[in-house]
Parts: structure tokens; C-alpha cells; sequence
């Protein structure tokens, strides 16, 4: 006599997850792929880690580099607008949305970076965040002059590009007067003692240095002659 059949519907085997379980799940894959991970130091998500995958020449801000940053600009970024356009392991931007910027939007050019960037947005429900996968220079070009900009632009470049003068000059016409650029550099940036050489209307406000990164906080100003680029060999 063969067994009763059973009456209960056919499974996959498989158990349902939820779409935290599944923003949990894709950020550990990244992570695996990391060698290391930083921390967000300020504000609603204070001491959340973010994975850093393994990819040459990335370089994620220090911690003590970015707490001096957001002190000079204030802890509270309240109905701030910002970009962070060269956003690697998305460490500053995911700070300035930490710290109550309205929005943020992420550009990365790296696949690898990207998928990490949109597990990190996942895993905290940061919905003011837009990721783009885009060219940094391309993208600020295309947006040059449109209203309303940003009222922050976060650049950290590639140290090996030499991109530092040509992304101020970008950054410089995506922010309003009054408006912030933060840049790292290999080399320090001063106030230009004339037009030659220098990023018009863009003065320096603070800078420091850790190790050998140069860290500059500019505000767009009216009148102002502008910032120098370093002199070679300094």
C-alpha cells in the first residue's frame, strides 16, 4: 500500500527575506571583498562601520580628518545640499547625511565601489542619498551654472590623476556665493596673491594636513582673486 500523498503545497526550500534581511545580506558580500573598514564618527548613524572594498589607489578619508571638517562646518547640516563627487568608499558623504544634509548625492565611476555604496544606502535607509555612476568631471561640467547647485561639494581625487585645479574649477561653478569646497590633495593650496595661476573666486577659509594629505576648506566668494595651485616640488 503506497503512503498517503501529502496535501501540503510544494516549497522552493527557500526562506523568504525581508528587504532589511536582503540590504543586510548584499552589505556582508561586500564586505567580504574588504580589507578594511572605516567608521562614521558623527551624528544619527555615529559609529556605523562601512566596508571598504579592495580597489588601487582608494583612499578613504582618516577620521580625525573628517571630524576636523564637519567642525569647521558646523556639526548640524540641517537642509544642506551636497556632493561628494569623487565618493570612493562614501565615507564623507555618508557623514554629511549622517550629520542632517537634506541630500547627498554620491558619484563613483568604480562597479566594484557602487555596489558597495548601494548596500552601505541600504543598510541605513539613507533615502537622501543618491548614488550615480558617473565621471566626477563629466558630471560637474553638465551640471555647471543650473540652479540650485549645492551648497557643499566634497572632493577627494584620485592622487595620481592630477585632477586637484581642474575639479575646484568645476566644484567652483556648482556651489552658489557663500557655498563650501573641501578638497584633498597631495599639495597644499593657498590664497593667490593675483589672477595668474589661480581658481577665481574661491578663498581658502581653514586647511591642515595629515601624513602627506593636504585638507583645504574653500568658500566661494564674490571679488575674491582666488586660490593658487602649489608651486612644483612644494
Amino acid at each position: 500500500m503506497k503512503p498517503p500523498r501529502s496535501t501540503r503545497a510544494p516549497t522552493s526550500g527557500k526562506t523568504a527575506i525581508s528587504p532589511a534581511g536582503a540590504a543586510q545580506k548584499a552589505a556582508e558580500k561586500v564586505a567580504t571583498h574588504a580589507a578594511q573598514e572605516v567608521r562614521l564618527i558623527g551624528g544619527r548613524w555615529k559609529r556605523t562601520p562601512l566596508a571598504v572594498p579592495v580597489v588601487a589607489g582608494l583612499r578613504p578619508t582618516p577620521s580625525r580628518v573628517r571630524e576636523t571638517l564637519f567642525n569647521w562646518l558646523g556639526q548640524d547640516l540641517s537642509g544642506w545640499r551636497v556632493l561628494d563627487a569623487f565618493a570612493g568608499s562614501g565615507a564623507l558623504g555618508f557623514e554629511a547625511a549622517s550629520r542632517g544634509a537634506e541630500s547627498v548625492c554620491l558619484l563613483e565611476r568604480e562597479p566594484l565601489l557602487i555596489k558597495s555604496l548601494r548596500a552601505t544606502q541600504a543598510k541605513l535607509e539613507a533615502t537622501q542619498v543618491q548614488i550615480v555612476q558617473a565621471d566626477a568631471m563629466t558630471w560637474m561640467a553638465r551640471l555647471s551654472g543650473t540652479v540650485p547647485g549645492f551648497d557643499l561639494v566634497l572632493l577627494d581625487p584620485p592622487f595620481d590623476a592630477d585632477l586637484f585645479e581642474q575639479a575646484l574649477l568645476a566644484a567652483c561653478q556648482c556651489v552658489p556665493e557663500g557655498g563650501w569646497i573641501y578638497l584633498e590633495s597631495p599639495q597644499a593650496f593657498s590664497d593667490a596673491a593675483g589672477p595668474a595661476g589661480a581658481v577665481q573666486g574661491l578663498r581658502v577659509h581653514r586647511q591642515g594636513r595629515a601624513g602627506a594629505v593636504h585638507y583645504h576648506l574653500f568658500q566661494r566668494v564674490e571679488g575674491a582673486l582666488g586660490v593658487s595651485r602649489p608651486a612644483a616640488g612644494d
